[in-house]
């Protein structure tokens, strides 16, 4: 399920955490390119709306281990670029899922159930591993949230293959897909806004602060 949740400001990070968000970096990317690769071969709309949940995850990963400890103006375009992302892979999943049903596929269900496993797997491990983080600041506890709910839209996923199976319809992968796609698309939308927010607030402190300096120069 696409999470908007911010990412942890590394001020002071817990011993380990940053080792662990290593870790959930690599499993997320890895977990992206399969389910991307899985949803194209099965012709499954929800495990292609998963896979860009694994690159928003990995993209929160990517924040707090570098551009997060810049100032806000550099966190503001990073984020800026991260929910623009969101945003146009969530039409992505919405135009997939509009194609489908004017083409009338019907995804395969035995790969849709297996990689759904395998990214629940994977979600439960990297929320395993954050979990001793999650009683730390507000950012680490949402990282764990985050995780801990994605391994629920995972059990979506293998809902929806069970749906397909039993109905021999893609209606249960489309459904599935749409709320999926439109959490992506609120998400980046939610991001974007934000990110101009801070965008403004640091260039108006940067314009503030300058003539304090050039004065405090002239002095």
């Amino acid at each position: 399920m696409a999470c908007s949740c911010s990412a942890p400001e590394p001020k002071s990070p817990a011993p380990g955490f940053r080792r662990a968000l290593w870790i959930a970096l690599w499993v997320n990317l890895a977990m992206f390119v399969v389910e991307g690769l899985a949803s194209l071969s099965s012709g499954s709309v929800s495990l292609m709306a998963d896979a860009i949940d694994f690159f928003g995850d990995s993209a929160n990963y990517i924040l707090s281990l570098t551009v997060l400890s810049m100032g806000m103006l550099w966190r503001g375009r990073a984020a800026m670029v991260k929910g623009a992302t969101m945003t146009i892979f969530g039409l992505l999943v919405w135009g997939r899922a509009v194609w489908v049903m004017e083409t009338g596929i019907t995804p395969e269900p035995l790969t849709m159930g297996a990689v759904g496993l395998l990214a629940l797997a994977a979600n439960v491990s990297v929320a395993a591993l954050l979990f001793r983080f999650r009683e730390g600041d507000s950012d680490m506890r949402s990282v764990w949230l985050c995780s801990r709910n994605d391994a629920i839209s995972n059990i979506a996923v293998m809902a929806a293959a069970l749906g397909v199976f039993g109905t021999g319809s893609a209606w249960p992968d489309l459904f599935v897909a749409a709320i999926m796609g439109t959490l992506a698309i609120t998400a980046g939308i939610s991001v974007v806004r934000h990110a101009r927010s801070d965008i403004a607030e640091a260039k108006a402190l940067s314009m503030e602060t300058t003539p304090a300096v050039s004065s405090s120069h002239s002095h």
